[in-house]
C-alpha cells in the first residue's frame, strides 16, 4: 500500500460539481438520522478538489461508477457506487452513505484509503480500476434530463 494510506493521510479526491452539490445537500438532510454518515461524508466533500461535471477524469470513482478494489482481505471486489435508494449488496451495489461508499468516493486508480467501518475497525483499500458510469447516470446524478 502507498504511503499515504499507512500514514493516515487521506488520498487526493475529485468530485463533480454536480454531485458534490447533490451530496452535500443529502448529507445535510440526512444528519438527525444518521449523524455518523452524513459527518464522514461532509469530510470527504470538504476535503474534495470539486470541479465542473465535464472535467471529472473517467476513471474517477464517482456515482453509478463501477470500482474494483483490493481491500485488507486480499479478496477483490468490484461494486457499483449508488445513492441509498438503490443500494443493493446482493448485486454489488454499495451506497455512498456506508463507510466503505464514502471512502471509494473520487478515488482513482492506485490511489488507497483507510477508512472505519460501523463495527469500529480499521481498514485499507486500494483502486485496481473503475469504469466510467453510464450516460444516463451521469446525467441524473448532474440533474438533466436523461
Amino acid at each position: 500500500m502507498p504511503k499515504n494510506a499507512k500514514a493516515g493521510r487521506k488520498p487526493v479526491i475529485t468530485v463533480a460539481r454536480s454531485e458534490h452539490d447533490r451530496l452535500l445537500a443529502f448529507a445535510n438532510t440526512i444528519a438527525a438520522q444518521n449523524p455518523d454518515a452524513s459527518e464522514e461524508l461532509l469530510l470527504e466533500l470538504e476535503r474534495a478538489r470539486v470541479v465542473n461535471d465535464d472535467r471529472v477524469p473517467e476513471d474517477v470513482v464517482r456515482i453509478g461508477s463501477s470500482v474494483t478494489f483490493e481491500p485488507d482481505t486480499g479478496e477483490t471486489r468490484t461494486v457499483t457506487l449508488v445513492y441509498p435508494g438503490e443500494a443493493d449488496i446482493s448485486v454489488g451495489k454499495v451506497s455512498v452513505l456506508t463507510p466503505i461508499g464514502t471512502a471509494l468516493l473520487g478515488l482513482a486508480p492506485g490511489q488507497s484509503i483507510g477508512w472505519t467501518a460501523r463495527d469500529g475497525r480499521r481498514h485499507e483499500l486500494h483502486i485496481l480500476s473503475v469504469a466510467a458510469p453510464p450516460a444516463e447516470s451521469r446525467q441524473q446524478s448532474s440533474g438533466e434530463a436523461a
